[in-house]
């Protein structure tokens, strides 16, 4: 009793039960005891009143991210796994976290350390953080051991535990560099996930000029699921487009310097419109993009000139 159940239909459509003695579920296609189901082993298949049959099993960890109350945004399922294997999050790990929102990404960074690892999160909303703490126990049936929840900012966190993953999950993850940099271990690995193009451009550029950090590398992931049935193979009509970016980078030794970057920057990156965190950017000299605007484009070599047409012209 009191367990969370998915039924679904022959159509595919799930519904979330909390099981309670004596109630039923009720559609149009009949009503389900909740006492049938109680005792039943997960993967069972239960016929309603009106005759239709259902399928009956505990929700995963994604099926309860998308269907738990929410206070901020959740992190998608296919984001949440990305995060959890390019931060490379093992058993054990200690993860600071910035930004538990409704506590999505912070059920899968627990169930990635175990109980021998540790997450302490920082949340600034007080309701954000009541509705994180309320998802998260539902999930793993009381409040994890492993995990610290605080109400604050992690950008004025002082003496931090040192820790082997830090995740950023906010809207301004350069103002947090510092503490993550103070607390993070050498070769650590720092995560951020932002929605927007300006956003990831900022932290990045952010990452570069800070010194402390590897090259930084930003993407984003898209899910299409396909159709498959007999000889109809095709794309689904809808997908899980962009949900937001990642941008991942290792923490230097203390006092190491990173190596130059031996690829030049796009011309005009650096120009003078642009006024970012990297606005002199050592690989481009100043006024490359005058110098780009005013060239003139070179002709044609032999090589690659254009082939004469055969015979004569009309």
């Amino acid at each position: 009793m009191g367990d969370r159940v998915v039924v679904t239909d022959p159509r595919g459509r799930r519904h979330v039960l909390v099981l309670e003695s004596g109630k039923a579920f009720f559609t149009h296609r009949g009503s389900l005891a909740h006492d049938d189901l109680i005792g039943q082993p997960e993967g069972s298949v239960l016929t309603s009143s009106g005759g239709t049959t259902y399928l009956a099993m505990r929700p995963s960890l994604s099926e309860h991210v998308m269907t738990m109350p929410r206070g901020a945004a959740v992190v998608y399922p296919k984001d949440a796994a990305a995060i959890v294997g390019l931060a490379d999050i093992y058993p054990g790990a200690r993860v600071l976290e910035a930004g538990a929102g409704s506590g999505s990404l912070t059920s899968f960074l627990l169930r990635a350390v175990g109980s021998t690892g540790s997450v302490l999160s920082y949340e600034r909303r007080a309701d954000f953080a009541e509705t994180a703490t309320k998802n998260i126990s539902k999930f793993f049936g009381g409040r994890p051991a492993q995990w610290t929840l605080v109400v604050g900012d992690l950008a004025e966190a002082t003496d931090l535990p040192p820790v082997d993953r830090v995740i950023l999950d906010m809207l301004a993850p350069w103002d947090c560099l510092d503490a993550a940099a103070a607390a993070l271990e050498p070769a650590g690995v720092i995560v951020a996930y932002v929605a927007t193009t300006t956003q990831m451009a900022r932290f990045v550029e952010t990452l570069r000029v800070d010194g402390r950090f590897t090259e930084p590398q930003a993407s984003e992931t898209l899910v299409r699921t396909w159709h498959v049935e007999g000889l109809a193979v095709r794309p689904d009509h809808r997908m899980v487009g962009h949900t937001g970016f990642l941008v991942v980078a290792r923490r230097l030794a203390d006092g190491a310097a990173l190596p130059a970057k031996r690829a030049r920057p796009a011309k005009g990156a650096y120009g003078a419109d642009y006024d970012g965190p990297a606005s002199s950017h050592p690989d481009e000299p100043a006024g490359s993009d005058d110098a780009a605007s005013t060239e003139r484009p070179r002709r044609l070599g032999r090589a690659s000139a254009i082939p004469k047409r055969k015979g004569r012209l009309p």
